[in-house]
């Protein structure tokens, strides 16, 4: 049975932000960097730690959260983290 959060690199969820609308907003702090996706209603600002070799499931809620959408769209928007969750 697959993880519910399989461990993802940053450029993975860079890949994934992207697919999923988020645009690159600026550096952050050390390796972070910010991206932004504003919809009529609100702006969604996830923060990724480009420094990370793998997300855990902690931070990967986190972000998924952060993205305004759920688990399965998160891991859905690219081909090669669909296959992670078994889609």
């Amino acid at each position: 049975m697959p993880r519910a959060y399989p461990p993802l690199t940053s450029q993975e969820v860079v890949a994934i932000l992207q697919a999923l609308g988020f645009q690159f907003l600026r550096h952050g702090r050390g390796d972070h960097d910010i991206y932004v996706r504003r919809t009529s209603q609100r702006a969604y600002t996830v923060t990724v730690d480009m420094g990370e070799n793998e997300f855990d499931a902690f931070l990967l809620q986190s972000m998924i959260k952060q993205a305004g959408v759920s688990r399965a769209t998160f891991y859905n928007a690219t081909p090669p983290t669909a296959r992670k969750i078994g889609k």
